[in-house]
């Protein structure tokens, strides 16, 4: 048996106009597939030969077509039987309602590319009943419906392609607000507040790592309150993130220098984090400034 990543090198992707082919052709882009779009059906016999002997450098292919193709519809189930005997090819279909696909038309202001001149909705039920035959081909079926952008590209990722969805990535950077805000930063938390290591003789020349300025910090007025706020923010925050399609958040916590306090707390929130399941990075950056 062939594995399913051997079997997703060559991808047809196809569907109802509106039904998010460019999101799908980007979203493989982003995991290394090379997307050719509309290439003419009686060509695509020619182009796997070329593929398969490898006369062309391209490892993950995904070639998408529809009916803005002129011949697409009387070539194409024909052309894919033939290149099935070739190699192993996955055709993916998408679609979505009627009522989906009009308010995407409307919000476009697109006529629908079958019935430019008549009403959206003819267009699509047009569409829709001349697709019926290469849908029944399609080895997935996609309703993309309800899904928004990100969406989309997670179900690509995981039904598609069989991958795991990330877990959610945080960089944390420390830092001192007199050398500046690290300018890549989504969240960004102000420790300066809580009570100052550098005003104690026997703590100014060490840093946040030191355990007898950990202790300080952590043992001051205000700082176990600041910590539940904190946390309780980020817990908030970081999943919607995700759930809008952004797998890595950026969070600085500033201190005046960035070699005490910033320190301490960005790596309490390292420790709150990385409990919580999420993969974590940490950079002091002002900390030998």
């Amino acid at each position: 048996m062939k594995s399913a990543a051997k079997d997703n090198r060559f991808l047809i992707v196809t569907g109802l106009s509106g039904s998010g082919k460019t999101v799908v052709s980007r979203s493989l882009e982003d995991f290394g597939y090379y997307c050719i779009d509309n290439l003419p059906a009686k060509l695509i016999p020619d182009f796997v030969d070329l593929w398969l002997e490898k006369k062309v450098e391209i490892d993950r292919v995904a070639l998408v077509i529809d009916i803005r193709e002129p011949r697409f519809l009387t070539d194409f189930p024909e052309v894919f039987r033939e290149i099935r005997k070739k190699t192993p090819v996955r055709l993916i279909f998408l679609e979505a309602t009627d009522e989906a696909l009009v308010k995407r038309f409307n919000e476009t202001r697109r006529p629908h590319p079958m019935t430019p001149r008549k009403p959206i909705l003819e267009g699509v039920r047009l569409e829709r009943k001349r697709l019926l035959g290469i849908r029944k081909m399609a080895d997935e079926t996609v309703d993309t419906s309800g899904l928004n952008i990100y969406q989309l590209k997670d179900v690509i990722a995981e039904r598609i392609l069989k991958r795991k969805r990330r877990r959610t990535q945080a960089v944390l950077t420390s830092f001192g607000y007199k050398h500046g805000i690290p300018l890549d930063s989504d969240l960004v938390f102000d420790a300066r507040l809580l009570p100052n290591p550098f005003y104690v003789d026997a703590l100014r020349t060490k840093n946040g790592k030191s355990p007898s300025v950990r202790k300080f910090v952590l043992e001051s007025p205000g700082t176990r309150g600041f910590l539940r706020q904190l946390f309780r923010f980020v817990d908030f925050v970081v999943p919607r993130f995700a759930g809008e399609g952004k797998t890595t958040v950026a969070i600085a916590v500033g201190c005046t220098g960035g070699k005490h306090r910033s320190v301490v707390i960005a790596e309490e929130l390292r420790a709150h984090l990385k409990n919580g399941g999420c993969d974590v990075r940490i950079y002091h950056r002002d900390l030998f400034k």
